[in-house]
């Protein structure tokens, strides 16, 4: 690291046009949910308590986390720190109750809370969502919501209706009564698809929306419509899935990937094409004796839409190992040579290191 620029972690840029700031490097929840892996009670604080030490201060969660697992043990986390001292975000859009039918796994989470789903974007489904997540985290304060999964991605042709819950049964208004009399201080939406966060944009003022896995070294077709707009707009990124689940975190080359977690990508085993591409991102990346986690982690922070880089982490190991390599300082001949392979869009900032030492960005060209 840097001694001039200190710790790349704890940079911090403002989320939209609110006065909130959060932290480059932020930690989700979902693993805390026990994605694919449960883990215990002490490793679900000790991870917490590893991305503190890290300099970490934005803490993103959702009740879909374990089905309210993860709310719970990050309420539990961060009830011993300050509440002055960080930004916690959470979703709305699903709220839960006893699970009536055995859980099939098909979600991902290992051994989640005896709880089912019920998506709800009206007004009070909304409320009700927010005010659930208070009692379940056991903090008032909540910096951040976001709409859950709204799209066609998730919804498939039920997303009409629950399109029609936010615009004309009060789904908007309720968010926007969280902004202005609640004490949220922004709100968004949390999604896995560019197009859900355009079609709210064009119909609600939000501040921020967290996308998972959609601006990352292995997509990028965002630069072409949705980032250009978030900056017209004074809309920030919260990007998530800067692995795309797993597959950027590791490669392919390390013993840990013959664990078929590892090689996820988008929640699912990864194809051949995507294969293919990891394995030129990563040999490029290993002849400049750059790990391929440092530069996935750094590459989406360069565009100043992303206000922060939202990594997940199973335990204290992981948080410090994706905390360093966001640390990690990187040569500009490695951006140069990915984008000469054609690996990166024309359009996309890469980090850079002046003469000094202090980072700054290209926009590339075309």
């Amino acid at each position: 690291m840097n001694p001039i620029t200190g710790n790349p972690v704890v940079k911090k840029r403002k989320v939209g046009k609110t006065s909130l700031e959060v932290t480059a490097l932020s930690l989700g929840t979902a693993p805390l949910g026990g994605l694919y892996h449960d883990l215990s009670e002490a490793d679900a604080q000790a991870t917490v308590d590893a991305a503190w030490q890290s300099g970490i201060r934005f803490f993103d969660t959702a009740p879909h986390y374990g089905h309210t697992k993860a709310e719970h043990r990050l309420g539990d986390a961060l009830r011993r720190y300050p509440r002055e001292d960080y930004v916690l975000s959470t979703k709305v859009g699903r709220h839960f109750v006893p699970r009536t039918t055995p859980y099939d796994g098909s979600e991902g989470w290992s051994d989640p809370l005896p709880f089912q789903a019920i998506f709800d974007y009206t007004y009070d489904g909304i409320l009700r969502s927010f005010e659930d997540s208070q009692q379940r985290m056991g903090i008032v304060d909540i910096d951040i919501v976001l709409i859950h999964d709204i799209g066609r991605v998730t919804h498939g042709d039920n997303n009409a209706r629950y399109w029609r819950q936010l615009t004309d049964e009060g789904g908007f208004r309720a968010l926007d009564e969280l902004r202005t009399s609640r004490g949220v201080k922004a709100v968004g939406l949390g999604v896995n698809e560019g197009a859900a966060i355009l079609d709210v944009m064009a119909e609600f003022n939000i501040d921020c929306a967290l996308l998972a896995g959609r601006y990352t070294l292995l997509e990028q077709a965002v630069l072409d419509d949705l980032l250009p707009e978030c900056e017209k707009r004074g809309v920030s990124l919260i990007l998530g899935g800067a692995f795309n689940s797993g597959i950027l975190a590791r490669g392919l080359t390390s013993d840990a990937t013959r664990n078929a977690d590892n090689r996820k990508f988008n929640y699912v085993d990864a194809p051949p094409l995507i294969i293919e591409r990891v394995d030129s991102l990563e040999r490029i990346c290993r002849a400049h004796g750059v790990a391929l986690s440092s530069a996935a982690l750094q590459f989406p922070y360069a565009h100043k839409v992303v206000a922060t880089v939202l990594m997940g982490a199973r335990n204290p190991e992981e948080v410090r190992l994706n905390a360093a390599s966001f640390a990690d300082p990187l040569p500009d001949a490695l951006w140069d040579e990915l984008r000469a392979a054609g690996l990166l869009h024309r359009a996309a900032p890469v980090p850079r290191l002046d003469r000094a030492g202090t980072d700054h960005t290209d926009a590339g060209k075309s």
